[in-house]
């Protein structure tokens, strides 16, 4: 088995109010340090093995599904699971 752990992040062009939000919010609770904060997605998957090219079939699927590519960024990390 694979565990893909999947990072969904807005490109840096385009405007995160949400992070906005918790920024202005971590700021008046005394966080001044603070710079900026972009908000993202974390996903995890579990795969079966098989006779596929794993590296094609995660790309397809943040591609179509997990991440809209015309406004956010992502990359990924497989470990492989070793059955106990």
């Amino acid at each position: 088995m694979y565990k893909v752990k999947v990072y969904v992040t807005l490109r840096e062009s385009v405007l995160d109010p949400q992070g906005k939000a918790v920024m202005s919010s971590l700021h008046k609770m005394g966080q001044s340090e603070v710079e900026d904060v972009r908000i993202g997605k974390y996903l995890e998957l579990t795969l079966q093995k098989g006779d596929y090219d794993l590296d094609e079939k995660i790309v397809n699927m943040c591609s179509k599904l997990l991440s809209n590519p015309v406004i956010e960024d992502y990359r990924y990390e497989v470990e492989e699971v070793v059955a106990q």
